[in-house]
């Protein structure tokens, strides 16, 4: 899972703050002001058609790029069970990406705009990272669709191999609220201490990551374990937490007062 030198653009002196949108939550057009690029679900694991077109909506109002968030068929579950071999086969993934990329895109051209990436979500993302077999597929399901779209996935990951070998191009993504193994995986969210709990930890993780390349990990009973190098071209804030607008805020503020621009990938 590691990855080597951080290979941040102007030796980190920007970076792409993205959000997971259109899932439901109250908190998407407070947050929408501290982002640069959006994660839209597309019906997956949650949104409907009114549902994205309110989002690209925000989107195009605060000049924030769009992405799709496509993820196993999993409404009951939002999308954070594993679903492959138990309903969902690998030969049924490239479809179902698909499907859920057609569909956002029938907005987006709605409104004359288009989408900049993709990013998979929870579980079907979580399986990426570690499965190069469904890594391929994400992959081929993306560059089948548009080769020019740009892929969101963990630092260090199967994805960032697997995007690479058929000309993709792989953004690596860090999260604010998340902590993170000695292999630079992140630590199930069904560990007591997955979830980073307060935005001065979130901002002490996430300028570590962009300034340094590195991060704080811990052992599978929550012990310190020093850091691990990792790439962070984009900073997941997810949007569903209990402080999930004031996290946005304290972390955009933190970047600016540090000196480092947010806004997207460089092409």
């Amino acid at each position: 899972m590691l990855s080597g030198a951080n290979d941040r653009d102007a030796a980190g002196r920007h970076i792409d703050l993205n959000c997971d949108m259109g899932e439901g939550m109250t908190t998407d057009a407070a947050i929408f002001p501290f982002i640069s690029s959006a994660n839209i679900a597309c019906g997956g694991h949650a949104s409907d058609e009114d549902t994205m077109r309110r989002t690209v909506e925000l989107a195009i109002r605060h000049g924030v790029a769009i992405g799709a968030h496509p993820s196993y068929p999993d409404r009951a579950g939002f999308g954070r069970v594993d679903l492959l071999g138990s309903g969902v086969a690998l030969e049924d993934l490239p479809e179902i990406i698909s499907r859920q990329l057609h569909a956002l895109q029938d907005v987006c051209r709605e409104f004359s705009v288009r989408l900049q990436h993709v990013k998979p979500h929870g579980a079907l993302y979580n399986r990426a990272s570690r499965d190069a077999w469904v890594s391929e597929a994400i992959c081929r399901a993306v560059f089948d669709f548009d080769p020019s779209l740009l892929l969101y996935g963990l630092s260090g990951s199967e994805l960032s191999r697997a995007a690479p070998a058929i000309s993709l191009r792989f953004v690596s993504e860090v999260f604010a609220d998340r902590t993170y193994r000695p292999d630079g995986s992140l630590t199930p969210r069904s560990e007591a201490h997955a979830l980073i709990d307060d935005a001065a930890s979130s901002v002490r993780q996430v300028l570590k990551m962009v300034k340094e390349g590195r991060v704080d990990v811990f052992l599978p009973d929550g012990a310190p374990a020093g850091d691990t190098p990792l790439v962070a071209q984009t900073v997941c804030l997810h949007g569903d937490g209990d402080h999930a607008v004031e996290y946005a805020k304290m972390i955009h503020e933190a970047l600016e007062n540090e000196g480092i621009e947010i806004r997207l990938p460089a092409p």
